[in-house]
């Protein structure tokens, strides 16, 4: 068991020790690879497994998602790094993948010639580890010297390895190559011999309450990590400290910034060795550093003299005067009542923005006329899909776009930002008969009256009797912004087999801005969920479906969601698919990295707080002799991120209570539940089967 996981074990232990057997009667499933805790494990994976593998079309539906997770006809999505395009790859004969690059002249090409760079399989068997590929950060603007991350079967902690592109190979250790051993480090290039680093220093007191670095410190190259300088310390409390540098073309800005909240931030620069406080609201977001000015999203209304920039806007300023502690904010855009900003991107000379028009993207490109004034031209593209920018750089105006709708395949456009003529390079074929359905938009009425947006994707030719097979998807939080999407899975594995799909937009997520996230905060949790059960009941009143052919599914937060959808409303659903979850509000802020989340949900031990954190507790609602469908759970033992012990508890105790549910836990995945193609496949087959099962009557 590596040093992480021992730090995380204790503090678990501590806790265990802190609450009486009695009181939590589970608490065991905690110690995440216990003996009796993953023996546990085995006896519900073997009982579940069976049942749900049992289900007539469980190897055709893994069959069917393989087939399309290992297609060699995918885009292969690529960012340049120098000059080259890189692109990490995985099939059936590279199950962890590759990370590879080619030329522009290749890449446009229909069957790109690729030159390796690093294969993930291959050095995981010479290693005797089961490497999970987590990126590759290289040193702008040479672009030589890189950071790759390595995760042991997919956790967030990583080792952190140097790697020449020149030479493609790693730099050694005693060669001066940086390297980190496995923890939530954070790590960022300052120049090519120089990092930001945060790590556990084996100082004792590195970390965070939340178990993310506390301290800040500059490393130099062929130095010993004990001897790093510190130039930060951050509050125990706190999320977490980090440093790193926004570039404008080649001109760099030193960062160290302090989550202390997942919400809100103090940020310094580093300034001829000395920190220099911005005075930026704290709940603002840094966009950008463009043509000397820096962009800022504003979380909450920001008053400036007699002027006020409204929630959900992007302001600039010149970076000498933020520098100087006079900022002089200007208005760059806003968003109105159906609008929300999704994504800023920077070229050499133009913004991006990428807006969402009721869930549906648009793409504006801006830059100042002879006057000095934002001129916006739309980008053009369809207006009901999702639009995706990547692969922008200061140091050009050229970019990569994709574009994708709940039927229609992705298509990956080159756009230059200067010409704004976009070419498309790559399309992603059908892999199901799209031509048989229909995506619309529908607004539910909340309880308070709020109009909520959610899509369905079904048959044009539906019967509306209330026996359509129905998976409605939601997670509301963190504002996160659901949008249209194609998944082929989907398509094979659920509309064909006659479902209907639906996408939820629920507040507490992003899809009309910080103010939509804001409204399910805390002691207002209950809307997020209102506005779902709102979207359900809708759907049974449009006779899409009814409640006996109803089923949902959500991960992470979305588990919550999943947990209190069917503790609060049980007679809505029948089926209810629970990934990944948080589940055990009263002890999430003392498993992982719980602790950092308590700007969305509250402090459990403020008895104030916990007074209104019990309301959406899933664990602390459930409730004897009621009729609750029967549901799956899943997690992922490597998951280091939402504690398993979640899920086990939960499963435990409803077993406990006479109930029937099934749970699978994949012992590698991290919070993304799986570590390859093929484990991807199986674990989406699971939900797909039981489903089917639960709702195909």
């Amino acid at each position: 068991m590596n040093k992480r996981i021992l730090l995380l074990g204790a503090a678990s232990l501590l806790a265990f020790n802190a609450v009486a057997e009695g009181e939590d009667p589970f608490i065991w499933l905690e110690d995440v690879e216990g003996e009796k805790a993953l023996a546990w494990v085995k006896t519900q994976n073997d009982r579940s497994l069976e049942e749900l593998k049992a289900v007539p079309g469980y190897n055709a539906l893994v069959d069917n998602a393989l087939d399309i997770l290992n297609d060699k006809a995918r885009i292969p999505y690529a960012g340049r790094i120098g000059d080259y395009l890189y692109n990490f790859w995985k099939d059936e004969a590279n199950p962890r993948g590759i990370y590879r690059r080619t030329t522009m002249a290749e890449y446009v090409k229909d069957a790109p010639k690729w030159e390796t760079v690093l294969d993930i399989d291959a050095l995981g068997k010479a290693e005797g580890v089961n490497w999970v590929f987590k990126g590759m950060d290289c040193q702008y603007p040479k672009n030589v010297r890189c950071l790759v991350s390595l995760s042991r079967g997919g956790a967030d902690a990583v080792e952190i390895r140097e790697f020449d592109l020149s030479s493609l190979s790693f730099v050694p250790a005693d060669k001066q190559g940086f390297f980190l051993p496995e923890a939530k480090s954070s790590v960022s290039w300052i120049d090519e011999n120089t990092l930001f680093v945060g790590t556990d220093f084996a100082e004792g007191d590195a970390w965070t309450d939340s178990g993310y670095p506390r301290k800040v410190k500059v490393w130099t190259r062929g130095t010993d990590i004990k001897d790093a300088k510190e130039i930060y310390a951050g509050n125990k409390a706190s999320v977490a400290a980090s440093g790193y540098v926004m570039w404008d073309d080649k001109t760099p800005l030193k960062l160290v910034s302090e989550a202390e909240t997942f919400y809100e931030a103090s940020y310094k620069a580093l300034l001829d060795g000395k920190l220099v406080d911005l005075p930026l609201p704290k709940d603002a977001e840094l966009k950008g550093f463009f043509n000397g000015d820096i962009f800022v999203e504003l979380k909450s209304e920001l008053k400036q003299g007699s002027s006020s920039f409204p929630q959900g806007a992007i302001v600039y300023t010149k970076a000498d005067k933020l520098l100087a502690g006079k900022p002089e904010f200007a208005l760059f855009v806003k968003p109105d009542a159906n609008s929300s900003i999704s994504q800023v991107t920077f070229t050499r000379n133009a913004v991006l923005v990428n807006w969402l028009e009721d869930v549906k993207s648009k793409l504006v490109r801006y830059r100042k006329d002879a006057k000095g004034q934002w001129q916006g031209e739309n980008v053009g593209f369809p207006s009901n899909g999702s639009i995706s920018v990547f692969d922008s750089s200061r140091d050009r105006d050229d970019l990569f776009v994709t574009y994708t709708s709940f039927l229609e395949p992705s298509t990956l456009y080159s756009v230059n930002a200067e010409s704004l003529k976009r070419d498309s390079l790559k399309a992603m074929p059908a892999q199901f008969d799209a031509s048989k359905f229909e995506a619309k938009q529908y607004f539910a009425t909340s309880k308070d009256g709020t109009k909520v947006p959610y899509f369905t994707v079904m048959a044009k030719d539906i019967k509306l009797d209330g026996t359509n097979p129905t998976l409605l998807y939601g997670y509301g939080g963190f504002e996160v912004s659901l949008r249209p999407f194609y998944s082929a899975t989907t398509g094979k594995n659920w509309l064909e087999q006659g479902g209907v799909y639906v996408l939820a937009n629920i507040r507490g997520g992003g899809e009309y801005g910080p103010g939509w996230h804001q409204a399910a905060l805390k002691e207002n949790r209950h809307k997020a969920y209102e506005d779902f059960e709102a979207i359900a009941e809708d759907l049974i009143k449009r006779k899409i479906t009814s409640p006996k052919h109803l089923g949902i599914q959500g991960g992470s937060n979305g588990g919550l969601l999943m947990g209190a959808a069917f503790t609060r409303r049980p007679d809505l659903y029948n089926a209810v698919v629970c990934q990944v979850p948080l589940l055990d509000m009263k002890r999430y802020n003392k498993l992982l990295a719980g602790a950092s989340w308590m700007g969305e949900y509250g402090n459990p031990d403020v008895a104030a707080e916990w007074d209104y954190i019990k309301t959406f507790s899933p664990y602390h609602n459930l409730q004897k002799d009621t009729q609750y469908p029967k549901v799956f759970f899943t997690t992922s033992t490597r998951d280091d991120r939402v504690h398993p012990g979640h899920a086990r508890k939960m499963v435990a105790k409803m077993e406990d209570m006479g109930y029937e549910v099934l749970y699978f836990e994949n012992m590698e995945g991290g919070h993304a539940g799986a570590a390859d193609n093929k484990q991807t496949a199986e674990l989406n087959s699971l939900a797909y089967a039981y489903l089917l099962k639960q709702l195909k009557l």
